[in-house]
């Protein structure tokens, strides 16, 4: 029985990479409390249906009291504090251990322990004082990087607090929060709703057994509060099982979470799994939820994958992969701060398939924890949550950007007060980058872990983006909501921003688009024409308001006409522009998918200059167009051309003439030079 205290004792103080085999203390009524206290962890307490942990503790007191030099006592009471989560009695003991100057065996140890304690506590000083004490003695090479890291951590955090900004963390309030943990929020671009996990306490199970975790939606109120959050549908959350961390897609009707095997570790009817815990994905169609659907043995595997973000093009995802052998010990020692996950990404290919997972680099991923990683709307800012980075104790914040190159830049702490000794994650920040969310076990929320919402300081802020919405409908008959898939391009780059598709029940869509942008935006439906439009967001102050296009959308009738809204010439000129290709290569795939269509391109021009030259500059300009599509496959026998010239202005001279400012005149006179396409005849 003697050795098997001994080899629980030698637990707590593994880390110095030695078992003690005898204690410090040669008083044997000492001795009798310490063993006595040691069992009390075999034992439950009535009060908490817990570990007698407190019993514990009491003998081990009177076990000092016998012996005020006992070590081990010192060392075994603290890790008990620990255990019911007493800090600040922890710290306190192992203060009086430190003050005592004990010497011999084990004596080491509580340095390093009483300097972990004292980061806990942000004395940092006396951490790191501490810490390097432990070091003039310490022989163990793992130890010393795990105080070294206490003494950067606590060199760090003098420096944060001294530097620290002033924001002012506010909690969501009774709609979201409760004396549940809530964490992991994902707020849709247009910021009117949340789903978020809230991890529920099963009735009839001991206080320490983790809850049920499910996911919740709430919505925003006409007065800026949330109302009362409810979960989501008995399809996606399953009660023997576990759903969280939901991350929503660009669209706002898309959600990949987490879905875990139940407690029997079989997987929850209707859903099909790899491993402990897996990502799906599911779809809202009007006010319907659709049932979850496995992401594949690409993304998941047998160990667990968890915390997905997707990216607002909808074709990267970001997240944590993990190995279950590790977090199965890491829920038995957390305090060994093992590598229980690291950040990979995965990319959505044009047949919907996602590629192997890469994990991030080194520079990023650490050998300790990384976890609730986001990727912001401008596709370049990541942030997560690590114990591996100099931090202020627990889990901390951390930025990173991708680089023009490719490679990520050296994580950022977050700092003071966003950060704490308490642990931080699940951060979100908001298409604007102005204020984020994050979920924290800070003192004064609802109950446990609680979500919260700040002002983004300046320095830690991304790239701005703002939220385009609008419907897509039969422009002739409006009523007809359609569910177009639609594109968005960057015309400068020519590379696709953003891919999805209206709601088919109500033809609402809603993405979100950095700032300071030229955008082609094309939308296609089976049954109707082709439709274009380009726009410019540039100004960094729009990001305050959504961008709304409506999309109608011409059906398949003799004489319908669009507008290719993205067909660029150079003043008086008819060759095209590089910034055409993206919507041509697109009106070559539409025209190849519907050879039944025989269509006319026409030219047009403004008023200005010569008629007869503006009429030569049409024809010619529609002859470019119809050159392209021919060069690209298209059949002669499928196209005419004809230019217009001036001759049919979408707005006349003299409503020109009423405009104020040169600017609204010359995007009038933009809208008449332009290029259509008609149906002239369907093919039968």
């Amino acid at each position: 029985m003697r050795n098997l205290l001994i080899l629980g004792l030698s637990l707590l103080i593994s880390v110095f990479g030695s078992c003690q085999m005898s204690y410090s203390t040669k008083n044997k009524k000492a001795i009798k409390l310490f063993e006595e206290g040691m069992r009390k962890e075999m034992e439950l307490d009535p009060r908490t249906n817990r570990p007698n942990y407190r019993g514990g503790i009491e003998l081990f007191e009177k076990a000092i009291e016998k012996d005020p030099n006992f070590i081990e006592a010192y060392g075994m009471s603290i890790n008990f504090c620990e255990k019911i989560g007493d800090i600040d009695k922890a710290f306190e003991m192992g203060k009086k251990a430190i003050d005592l100057n004990l010497s011999g065996p084990g004596s080491s140890f509580l340095y390093y322990k009483t300097a972990e304690l004292a980061f806990k506590q942000k004395e940092y000083e006396t951490a790191i004082k501490l810490a390097k004490s432990f070091l003039k003695t310490n022989r163990n090479p793992e130890m010393k990087v795990k105080a070294e890291e206490i003494i950067s951590s606590s060199e760090f955090a003098l420096k944060s607090i001294e530097e620290g900004v002033e924001i002012k963390l506010v909690n969501l309030g009774p709609g979201i929060n409760t004396k549940d943990p809530e964490y992991f929020p994902s707020l849709t671009v247009d910021e009117k709703t949340i789903i978020f996990t809230r991890q529920i306490h099963v009735p009839n199970t001991p206080d320490h057994i983790p809850g049920q975790e499910d996911l919740y939606i709430s919505h925003k109120e006409a007065d800026g509060t949330w109302g009362k959050a409810t979960p989501l549908p008995r399809q996606i959350n399953h009660p023997m099982a576990n759903q969280g961390a939901p991350s929503i897609g660009a669209d706002g009707s898309t959600v990949v979470f987490i879905g875990c095997q139940n407690v029997d570790g079989s997987y929850p009817e209707g859903y099909q799994g790899y491993g402990s815990c897996d990502i799906y994905i599911t779809k809202k169609l009007g006010n319907k939820w659709y049932a979850p659907v496995n992401l594949g043995n690409k993304i998941n595997s047998f160990n667990w994958e968890t915390q997905p973000s997707l990216s607002a093009d909808g074709k990267t995802m970001y997240f944590i992969r993990g190995d279950r052998r590790i977090q199965q010990q890491a829920a038995v020692r957390p305090d060994l701060k093992l590598n229980v996950g690291d950040i990979f990404v995965s990319y959505l290919d044009d047949e919907g398939k996602w590629s192997d997972p890469i994990k991030l680099p080194d520079n990023v991923n650490t050998p300790h924890k990384e976890e609730s990683v986001f990727i912001h709307p401008d596709g370049r800012t990541l942030y997560f949550g690590s114990n591996g980075h100099p931090g202020l104790g627990g889990t901390d914040i951390f930025m990173t950007r991708l680089q023009d190159d490719g490679s990520w830049s050296n994580p950022i702490n977050l700092g003071h007060p966003i950060n704490s000794p308490a642990d931080e994650a699940t951060l979100i920040v908001a298409a604007s980058g102005r204020y984020a969310m994050l979920g924290s076990d800070r003192p004064g929320g609802f109950g446990d872990m609680d979500i919260y919402q700040f002002n983004m300081p300046e320095k830690f802020r991304p790239n701005p983006a703002i939220y385009m919405e609008g419907i897509a409908y039969n422009a002739k008959n409006q009523e007809e909501r359609l569910g177009a898939k639609f594109q968005l391009f960057d015309l400068e780059t020519g590379k696709e921003v953003v891919r999805s598709q209206a709601d088919p029940v109500t033809g609402e869509f809603l993405v979100t688009l950095p700032v300071n942008k030229n955008y082609s935006l094309i939308a296609n439906h089976d049954g109707f024409l082709m439709f274009t439009k380009n726009f410019t967001l540039t100004q960094p102050e729009n990001s305050e308001e959504a961008y709304h296009i409506n999309v109608p959308m011409e059906p398949f009738v003799a004489g319908s006409a669009v507008r290719l809204d993205n067909i660029f010439f150079d003043f008086g000129q008819y060759t095209l522009r590089k910034e055409s290709y993206v919507e041509l290569d697109k009106f070559v795939k539409f025209l190849k998918n519907n050879p039944s269509l025989k269509i006319e391109l026409g030219g047009h021009t403004d008023t200005r200059g010569d008629a007869k030259d503006n009429q030569i500059l049409s024809e010619n300009r529609a002859k470019a167009v119809a050159d392209y599509l021919i060069e690209k496959g298209i059949p002669k026998t499928s196209l005419t051309y004809k230019g217009y010239g001036e001759s049919q202005p979408i707005v006349s001279d003299e409503d020109i003439n009423k405009l104020a400012s040169e600017k609204e005149k010359e995007n009038a006179h933009q809208q008449n030079r332009r290029t259509e396409y008609k149906i002239i005849e369907i093919i039968k």
